[in-house]
């Protein structure tokens, strides 16, 4: 339905969550809840919720308060962060707008509000779109705010330029109220080989901003910042958080003000006079997507929850991936491939990748990326007949590109070296021998589509792993001369949308230095994450853990190492990277030709169990306990609590021994459950390692499990068992 602006009142529910939108005056739409549902109101009841929200004037601050907006206005008296910042030649740089128009997708009037339901009835989320224009800047704005089925919420806003005279805009951020009971900030931080790892901090006067100015999400993301109650764990108080869907430049922020408003906001982080509109042009900014909850496992299940309802999610089984990268490295001989092709298939691969250094020239990294066509030299005929070869052992073919790349010295660069971002007159600095390729230009995009769809068509390829190696520093466009990260985003996104237009079928893994770009805009394109270049097992479990703050375990690709790791030296049992590695979409990187007979036969065995357990693992819902920093529990559950599986990781040597007993998060409490340990390889009855009830299993209660639990066993620092729960029924 269309409602205009005399309807001032939106009420959102669905999956346990209400959002509650006002546009009073006209005034921009105020978020008045976002939090646990708030029921059936009735229109006296909006009402007494709106007076309920109104604070007293208090702060020294204008005479009559006016609510902030989820766009922040500078009018209004707000001093924080400001929503829309931008002039026209140093005018219009001050917008104060008024609705014009409210539409609802679906819903009822109750009063003079708006009660967004379907046919099935209320809690089903909905979508409110608000135009707003202002006259004296000669700008129009459009505001999306959409509650999912799920419970998340998501927003974003597109201003348009209504003058003849261009608008420059300099910021575009959305905001989110939180309660005053928020009063810890969590969100992550990282490096290469070290993505996702936790940092938490008061939620004190001021702004808490994370900025990403690398030109893609960046292994150092907040990727979900958090606010909450004060200790909020996995498990256990209030929670908020915000994730900005963008593959380039963005901040992400939390803000507290002297009159008590606390917000988490954020947008694209544009370099200057990137976005300039011209008559009619206009800028639409990202997704800024909020999720809330009990705990940050719930925040977590409805992002999981979103993008598994998508219709594009994978629907097949995620094929075992083994990735030749730490076996071959640039070393593509023929032969060899062939052997360690035909050994994957015989420890259960499914899908078999040849990573980089298959096209022309591609010896090392310091030549010939961006020469999109297969070395003669190395495969003289193409890839089809290792293809072939491939597709007969029973395996998926993948083929690994970095297409927005470019080395200096190769022969595209030297033909056409106006096609890398540049500022006139100097390239960047180069980092991993690289520069950037200017994808917004037409000609750049029309060659790497080419190229690509003529790869994947000529070689069989099912399977792109699509790399992104180094920070756009200096990205320019030659074009212009203008700042063109923005432009090269939105370029990326097209090329990958082209590409699988013309390749359907194709699946696109999106690896960027291993995790850094990871986020809810590349994933509306991509079937994969690449979490981190580090598949040391013991990092693996922070990296995965933090990962799944977003990103349900089907989309993670998580390896079994070889047993030295190659990023940190670190010497793993098979079965603690087995044990880690099946909790995502499970894959090998590691030389299986100097591999004995003997860890060949255990590696087959983890990857049956793997298949095994997969359809619960790609499918259940993520839960994590918090029990310290020595010792970590982890699993998934079913969505109908019939079945579970947990993992027991000792990531320490814990002050106390042995670790005592631990509870099973997620159950049902009222059903009766057999718990036994599971896994390829698990000692005998009788070691001192584990408790009595290992080897026969154990039967008791939801309500036993979850609340006295049962004992782990006392296992070495990077030592980890599975448990497997299963309803047994009368």
């Amino acid at each position: 339905m269309s409602v205009t602006r005399a309807i001032d009142t939106v009420h959102l529910r669905a999956g346990g969550v209400s959002v509650l939108l006002t546009c009073d005056g006209g005034r921009l739409p105020v978020v008045q809840h976002w939090g646990v549902d708030l029921g059936d109101l009735g229109a006296d009841e909006i009402v007494e919720v709106q007076r309920a929200a109104s604070g007293p004037n208090a702060a020294n601050g204008v005479d009559q308060p006016i609510p902030v907006a989820l766009l922040p206005e500078a009018w209004t008296g707000w001093t924080g962060t400001p929503g829309l910042v931008g002039h026209r030649d140093g005018q219009s740089w001050s917008p104060r707008f008024t609705v014009t128009d409210v539409r609802v997708t679906g819903g009822t009037v109750v009063g003079g509000s708006v009660v967004a339901e379907t046919a099935d009835g209320p809690a089903a989320g909905g979508l409110v779109t608000i135009d707003a224009t202002d006259p004296d800047t000669r700008l129009a704005l459009r505001l999306e705010v959409e509650l999912t089925e799920q419970g998340v919420l998501r927003t974003r806003a597109t201003v348009v330029n209504q003058a003849a005279d261009p608008y420059t805009v300099e910021a575009l951020n959305l905001a989110l109220p939180v309660p005053p009971v928020a009063t810890e900030v969590l969100d992550l931080a990282g490096r290469w080989a070290a993505e996702r790892s936790p940092q938490r901090r008061p939620f004190v006067v001021g702004t808490h901003l994370r900025e990403g100015r690398h030109g893609r999400s960046g292994a150092d993301a907040a990727t979900v910042m958090v606010a909450g109650t004060a200790g909020f764990g996995f498990r256990s108080g209030r929670v908020w958080g915000v994730h900005v869907a963008w593959s380039g430049n963005h901040r992400t922020y939390a803000e507290r003000v002297y009159t008590g408003d606390q917000l988490l906001g954020g947008g694209e982080l544009l370099l200057a006079g990137e976005v300039r509109l011209t008559a009619g042009e206009a800028y639409r900014g990202p997704w800024l997507y909020g999720s809330c909850g009990a705990g940050m496992d719930e925040m977590a299940a409805r992002f999981h929850a979103m993008l598994r309802a998508r219709a594009t999610h994978p629907g097949s089984p995620r094929p075992v991936t083994f990735n030749v990268w730490e076996a071959v490295y640039f070393d593509h001989d023929r032969q060899r491939l062939r052997a360690l092709a035909e050994l994957a298939a015989r420890v259960g691969v499914e899908r078999f990748v040849l990573d980089d250094g298959w096209f022309s020239g591609r010896r090392d990294d310091t030549t010939s990326l961006g020469d999109w066509f297969v070395d003669e030299k190395v495969w003289p005929g193409g890839l089809s007949d290792f293809a072939e070869h491939v597709h007969g052992l029973g395996m998926q073919f993948g083929l690994w590109f970095e297409p927005e790349m470019v080395n200096v010295s190769s022969d595209v660069f030297r033909a056409h070296p106006d096609w890398a971002l540049q500022v006139a007159g100097r390239l960047p600095v180069e980092a991993r021998h690289q520069q950037v390729l200017d994808v917004a230009n037409p000609h750049v995009s029309a060659y790497l589509r080419e190229r690509i769809v003529a790869v994947v068509r000529s070689s069989g390829v099912d399977y792109i792993k699509w790399d992104h190696n180094r920070d756009l520093v200096d990205a320019g466009t030659t074009r212009t001369g203008r700042a063109s990260v923005h432009d090269q985003t939105l370029a990326t996104y097209a090329l990958l949308d082209a590409v699988r237009a013309d390749c359907p079928g194709l699946e696109i893994e999106s690896c960027s230095s291993g995790g850094s770009r990871i986020d809810l805009e590349i994933l509306q394109r991509t079937d994969r994450v690449w979490p981190s270049d580090c598949i040391d097992a013991h990092e693996r479990q922070r990296i995965q853990r933090w990962t799944a703050q977003l990103v349900p375990p089907e989309l993670v690709g998580t390896h079994i190492s070889s047993p030295r790791s190659h990023t940190t030296g670190r010497v793993l049992d098979l079965s603690f990277r087995a044990v880690t590695a099946v909790f995502g979409h499970l894959g090998i990187e590691w030389d299986l030709a100097v591999a004995s007979e003997a860890e060949l036969d255990e590696l087959a065995a983890w990857i049956a169990f793997g298949k095994q357990i997969r359809p619960l693992v790609h499918s259940g819902t993520t839960v994590r306990a918090d029990l310290g920093e020595d010792i970590w529990l982890h699993g998934v559950v079913a969505p109908e609590q019939d079945e579970a599986l947990y993992a027991v990781v000792v990531m320490g040597r814990p002050m106390t021994w042995p670790p005592g007993r631990l509870t099973l998060p997620g159950l049902d409490p009222a059903r009766t459950y057999q718990v036994a340990a599971v896994g390829p390889r698990q000692d005998p009855e009788g070691s001192t390692v584990y408790p009595r009830w290992w080897g026969t299993g154990v039967r008791l209660s939801g309500a036993v499990l979850m609340s006295a639990g049962l004992q782990a066993p006392a296992l070495d620092p990077d030592h980890g068992a599975l448990l497997y729960v299963k309803e047994v029924r009368p």
